[in-house]
């Protein structure tokens, strides 16, 4: 867990696919179908703007916690920086000391989500805004982080529950963004340059998580 401040921004747009990509759903006639890819249509929109109200979410399976204003900067993405890129961390600690954590304006670090070991999710950060979270500005304002409740040397720590409910939030937000689910794009915190951080450590089962995002994501299209 952690992470620097980063500073200002520099930008990216939307593609003729997501256009296209309205234009089949309206044909497809399945109704949850369209309803995620003319959600996803309206996200990637330059000069929309995007809805802020109190207690929203970006992902229907999680609960609003707020972070401390501190520890993020408020953006449009990604309107105006592309979102390519999923960073995995783990907490090094409980999950709610890691809520306490990212509530303190001191602590200058936080990510959009973290997902407990019983399952449960928490939204701290808007998928619109800038976390701190990676220790690196391009990375944080390139991605989404998603912090795992436990500690890097203690395996039992990354529960079934725990790796399913991520796995279900990362396809998520590959779906939203198009984001490949490969390991160049949904990484762990150790691979960002300039870190100092190991996690999400050597028990983290990358081959398995995958395998659950890219089921999980299939099913987002059916």
């Amino acid at each position: 867990m952690g992470a620097r401040r980063a500073s200002e921004d520099n930008g990216r747009r939307i593609g003729r696919r997501a256009l296209i990509v309205g234009g089949a759903v309206a044909a497809t006639g399945t109704a949850v179908l369209a309803r995620d890819e003319l959600a996803r249509l309206w996200w990637r929109v330059p000069g929309v703007e995007k809805p802020r109200e109190q207690g929203a979410v970006d992902f229907a399976g999680a609960s609003w916690v707020a972070a401390s204003e501190a520890n993020w900067r408020r953006a449009d993405r990604p309107d105006d920086y592309g979102i390519d890129m999923v960073i995995v961390h783990v907490t090094q600690g409980s999950f709610d000391s890691a809520v306490r954590a990212f509530q303190d304006p001191g602590h200058q670090a936080a990510s959009h989500y973290i997902v407990g070991q019983d399952g449960r999710v928490a939204q701290m950060i808007r998928e619109l805004d800038v976390a701190y979270h990676a220790g690196n500005r391009d990375y944080n304002e390139r991605s989404v982080g998603i912090e795992h409740e436990g500690f890097v040397d203690r395996p039992q720590d990354l529960t079934d529950e725990m790796y399913e409910a991520s796995a279900r939030l990362t396809a998520r937000i590959c779906a939203r963004y198009d984001i490949p689910v490969d390991r160049q794009h949904i990484i762990g915190h150790v691979e960002v340059p300039g870190t100092d951080h190991t996690d999400p450590g050597p028990h983290w089962d990358w081959d398995r998580y995958l395998k659950l995002v890219r089921r999980a994501r299939t099913t987002l299209r059916t």
